[in-house]
């Protein structure tokens, strides 16, 4: 097995879009929120991601009905309501094998399992869960032209394969943001199903976007950037010509600096979504969340000892960030103390 060895340069744009990222993510991570906040913010980030994503690959259906839809989970649905459920259950699956820690390597089974979700109940089951063992050709969607040939389906596994063990073998040695849009590129380009490649793709590599220590993930869309210029989009994650005459001079640096714009403009839209009340916390609501984080809880009596407040507002205090979710009360009486809340 030969492992995919890509090419790229760490331009100036590239190290300066992975230094802002790293700077939203710690800032981003540093927010506290309510559990009914994050819920609702989870929620509308992944109508959004399933929209989007689905509306890249041609679905008409506007984000008000992919909302509907989600909510509601009709029985006898069409197959552009399927794509939005698929799409939905998938990140669902995703957000919860990552909360758990169950994703330590990709895997081609992993791919094969977010793919058959993905497409389940809209081609034929035998091209469910399966990399392809077919030709398959990128038509441009306006000229009705073929502009691509992937590999043969002979070489589709090992290629996979070579690009799966690329990326667990880079892990802690590339940044995650490289690994990651490197890999959601080669996999584009590899076309490994009949159906499903653009969705899987960016399922897989919103989940190696997890990598980055985002405690976010379930507010990220980055697929959102890439609906509002589906255009860009392709023009930038595919190529053209026969795969055979092209591999060995496939330059991802513009993708990468593409791909890294976009996670910054995704990011940019979260920090935005945070609810108003964020900036609304005084310094002593601060402060005891931040003795909270060190110590794991707080008394009234630890309170007193590291504020000068009086009894009364330090009541309203603990009040306060109770109201909002962001603590809660354990006990009772003299035997009463706080923590953060996590459910």
């Amino acid at each position: 097995m030969n492992m995919f060895k890509p090419q790229y340069t760490i331009t100036n744009t590239l190290a300066t879009n992975m230094r802002k990222i790293g700077e939203i993510v710690g800032e981003l991570n540093s927010k506290v929120l309510s559990s009914t906040v994050l819920m609702n913010m989870e929620r509308d980030a992944r109508a959004l991601s399933a929209h989007s994503s689905t509306q890249i690959e041609g679905n008409p259906l506007p984000l008000t009905d992919v909302k509907k839809i989600i909510k509601s989970k009709p029985e006898h649905i069409r197959d552009t309501e399927r794509e939005v459920l698929n799409y939905n259950k998938a990140m669902l699956m995703l957000d919860e094998q990552i909360r758990a820690g169950k994703i330590s390597k990709l895997s081609n089974s992993f791919i094969c399992q977010i793919q058959s979700i993905v497409i389940d109940g809209l081609i034929n089951n035998s091209y469910k869960g399966e990399y392809r063992i077919e030709p398959v050709f990128v038509n441009d969607p306006i000229k009705r032209e073929t502009i691509y040939l992937p590999p043969d389906a002979k070489d589709v596994l090992s290629l996979m394969s070579d690009l799966v063990e690329f990326v667990n073998a880079k892990e802690g040695e590339i940044d995650p943001l490289i690994i990651a849009g490197l890999f959601h590129k080669q996999a584009v380009i590899i076309h490994p199903f009949i159906d499903g490649n653009g969705r899987t793709t960016r399922l897989v590599t919103k989940t190696l976007l997890a990598e980055l220590g985002i405690n976010t993930f379930p507010l990220f869309s980055f697929e959102n950037y890439y609906n509002n210029n589906v255009t860009k989009y392709f023009q930038n994650v595919g190529v053209f010509g026969n795969y055979y005459d092209i591999a060995e001079t496939i330059d991802f640096t513009q993708w990468l600096e593409y791909f890294t714009d976009g996670i910054i403009d995704e990011l940019s839209r979260v920090k935005s979504q945070f609810p108003q009340y964020q900036e609304r916390l005084e310094p002593h609501h601060k402060q005891i969340l931040e003795y909270i984080k060190e110590h794991g809880s707080i008394t009234a009596r630890e309170y007193a000892e590291i504020t000068d407040r009086a009894k009364a507002t330090r009541i309203q205090d603990f009040k306060k960030l109770v109201d909002l979710g962001l603590i809660t009360t354990i006990g009772v009486g003299k035997a009463t103390y706080y923590t953060l809340k996590t459910e």
